[in-house]
């Protein structure tokens, strides 16, 4: 006897309610009965959602309607595939044999090995990782001799799959729209990439699904036969849904509409990775007819968190629109502080902490959840003074940064000449056109000599051992290191180390990389620099800050054991914590100035819904804190209170807003007033923001009229006025135009 799920096994007509049924909620039950058409589950967080969908599949199977191999469920993770086939195997009471069940990639692969001549493939192709597909494209990209410095290839790539992203092969992707990048040799770039891996007979992630819409739309037989194929099609985080894959599920959804997406239009975060939310919103006119089904009872959050999540989020107007609840008990009200400072908002979070574990509570039911990276700095320094165990998610710690190590290397070396790491580490970053002819020749003589690199380096640029290019390099670098030692008890060292990372260029190229890719990675990576001039402002000297850094980076660091959890609100997607703390609700830091300046309104929006998701991980409690001061590269800036803040329900918060609670402020700027929040009819000093922001940004900026400057899109052009953070700038070929000052630079 098979112990795989067949249509034989199951009774057509049960005479009662499975069991797995009695189990559901109303709405819950709802959705997984309702199979037949088209069907959207608004699923709010923690109203069971992968319930459902696993109930679901297994229910279609039970009633007969449909095979195993009849029916196809995507996800966007293998861990929530393998997650949905072992729930429906415990459902169902037996594993299942020959089903599509798998990500969109997987799936995508699958199908395309079937049907790999359409595209000119053969069914054994490779599927390229990304540093090989890195390693091709440079390999593309080498004879057009563009300026790495400023198009990397990791960019010029990630432009590539944004296009693909969008379903968009190299034909139909219009000369307008790679005309800024790399001075319009992108899409050439794009075909012969694309050239370059049919030869190979090779494919990229995203070729998996642009293929195989080729293959649908160039082939309506093998389409049909898909169609006849699957009786029932599943889709998991409908929301996080590309362009591509929207497509694709579209095309195999059209004859039947048997298509069920699961998903919340609210927890819609990830646009910066092609994510379009308006694919959620007009499923209805996708699919006419379309049943539309609210989860929208909570089983994880308090009565509190619930309805100040919900008053919140329904300040976005691009939504579906449902309310969470719960019957549970009403729990404590959300905490809102105002702080002094970043230090005294990281001293209280500590407290709480503390406390909290003084009560028993575990560490592991507590996180920290940031809207930047950068900001975690100051809770691990603090966590690690109080002995407080923690670990960071999704990235490496603070000083485990690239960037950071990068920078911190640097001033090793004008502080200590002897540490070869440092040097060996940064003496072609930024690249300098160094070899390892060149790198190999520095050590054998430094191995010869018994001596330090930065003395074999200072030797070799005076003799001609070197190639005359290496040796001017190096003869400048030397020369810079030198300069900068003399500086040391002069200059600041908060001071001093930011112009060495002007000066060695290093700053210049993360902020090439953060213009051309527009990731939250990349955008980061300043912040995290700011940071760090930020930190050496704690310490006296120079030696004090690298004494420290070197004891931070002997702290051991294990996911295992109870710990606080720190990491960003994008990661956090999907998890729940007894315990949240959300740090940094100001204006500009949350909502970020750099989404609001690059997508406008519907930035926003994004922006709300991530405060949203950050308001649901928690089950119990929510510390939400905002400073009145905020010290940025070096700078201290007054800060203003969230809008976010004044959008939730005072009805739910207890408001604690005291400057100075942790600290006196001896000695820190002054506080023209109270950074108060005025929740339910005692507004925010909203005159304030409106008429301070344009200013404080304009001031910031340093640019004035008559300045030349570069633009990405436009070119070179003179500002011809400044009006706060907007320029008009008179460009050489594009015209007049206005601008937002951090989309140019100083020519």
């Amino acid at each position: 006897m098979s112990n795989s799920f067949d249509l034989e096994d199951a009774p057509v007509a049960p005479a009662a309610a499975p069991p797995y049924l009695e189990t559901l909620n109303d709405a819950q039950r709802a959705a997984v009965e309702a199979t037949e058409g088209p069907v959207l589950v608004l699923a709010g967080a923690g109203t069971g959602k992968t319930r459902v969908l696993t109930t679901r599949l297994a229910h279609i199977l039970r009633q007969g309607k449909a095979r195993s191999w009849e029916v196809m469920a995507v996800t966007f993770t293998n861990k929530a595939a393998r997650e949905m086939r072992e729930r429906v195997a415990a459902i169902l009471g037996m594993p299942i044999e020959g089903w599509w069940v798998g990500t969109f990639h997987a799936t995508g692969a699958r199908m395309l090995r079937s049907h790999a001549e359409v595209v000119g493939l053969k069914p054994n192709f490779t599927i390229l990782d990304d540093d090989d597909q890195i390693r091709l494209l440079k390999q593309i990209a080498a004879p057009h001799h563009f300026d790495e410095r400023r198009w990397p290839t990791r960019v010029l790539m990630g432009q590539i799959q944004r296009w693909k992203d969008r379903g968009l092969s190299p034909a139909k992707v219009s000369g307008a729209e790679g005309a800024e990048i790399a001075d319009g040799g992108l899409l050439a770039l794009y075909h012969e990439y694309q050239e370059r891996l049919k030869s190979l007979n090779a494919v990229d992630f995203g070729d998996l699904l642009l293929h195989c819409l080729t293959v649908f739309q160039e082939r309506p037989d093998i389409l049909a036969q898909y169609h006849e194929k699957f009786r029932y099609l599943l889709v998991d985080e409908y929301q996080d849904s590309n362009v591509a894959q929207y497509l694709w599920l579209r095309l195999l959804a059209q004859q039947r509409r048997n298509i069920c997406c699961v998903g919340d239009d609210d927890q819609s975060i990830y646009s910066w990775r092609g994510a379009e939310v308006g694919n959620i919103l007009r499923f209805e006119q996708d699919f006419p007819g379309a049943r539309i089904i609210r989860l929208e009872r909570n089983y994880r959050s308090t009565p509190h968190i619930l309805a100040a999540a919900s008053r919140l989020i329904a300040h976005n107007a691009g939504r579906l629109g449902k309310t969470l609840w719960t019957d549970v008990g009403e729990g404590e009200k959300l905490r809102v502080s105002g702080l002094w400072d970043g230090e005294d908002e990281a001293r209280m979070v500590a407290d709480e902490i503390e406390s909290l574990h003084g009560r028993r509570k575990p560490l592991n039911e507590m996180a920290v959840l940031v809207r930047a990276g950068f900001q975690t700095r100051e809770f691990e320094e603090r966590l690690m003074r109080r002995a407080i165990p923690y670990r960071v998610i999704g990235g490496p710690r603070f000083y485990e940064r690239q960037e950071v190590r990068d920078a911190v290397a640097y001033v090793r070396v004008v502080a200590q000449p002897d540490d070869d790491l440092a040097f060996e580490r940064i003496v072609n970053v930024p690249k300098r056109g160094l070899g390892p002819a060149t790198l190999q020749t520095l050590h054998k003589l430094a191995r010869a000599e018994g001596i330090p690199l930065t003395q074999s380096t200072q030797r070799l640029v005076e003799t001609d051992e070197l190639k005359p290019q290496a040796r001017s390099v190096l003869q400048k670098l030397m020369a810079d290191f030198d300069r900068w030692r003399g500086l040391v008890g002069q200059l600041h060292h908060p001071d001093l180390a930011a112009q060495i990372l002007e000066e060695s260029g290093y700053t210049a190229m993360w902020k090439s990389l953060t213009r051309a890719d527009k990731s939250l990675e990349a955008a980061g990576r300043l912040d995290n620099l700011k940071e760090l001039i930020a930190a050496m402002e704690d310490f006296e000297t120079l030696e004090a800050f690298l004494e420290h850094v070197s004891l931070v980076m002997e702290n051991e660091q294990s996911n295992a054991g109870d710990k606080v959890t720190l990491m960003t609100l994008h990661g956090a997607k999907g998890l729940e914590f007894d315990t949240v703390f959300l740090p940094g609700w100001e204006e500009e830091l949350f909502p970020h100035r750099r989404a609001l300046d690059e997508g406008g309104a519907s930035a926003l929006e994004e922006e709300r819904r991530l405060a949203y998701v950050g308001l649901t991980r928690a089950r119990e409690r929510v510390h939400i804190s905002f400073v009145a001061n905020r010290r940025i590269y070096n700078q201290w800036q007054s800060a203003i209170p969230s809008r976010f803040i004044d959008e939730l329900p005072p009805e739910n918060v207890d408001v604690v807003s005291r400057p100075g609670l942790y600290g006196s402020g001896a000695g820190r700027p002054g506080l023209a007033e109270a950074p108060a929040t005025f929740l339910g009819g005692r507004r925010l000093r909203r005159e304030r923001r409106d008429a301070e922001w344009p200013a404080t940004a304009g001031s910031r900026s340093g640019f004035a009229p008559g300045q030349r400057v570069f633009h990405q899109k436009f070119g070179y052009g003179r500002i011809t006025t400044v009006d706060g953070n907007k320029l008009e700038i008179a460009f050489e070929k594009a015209g007049v135009k206005k601008v937002i000052n951090s989309f140019v630079e100083a020519a």
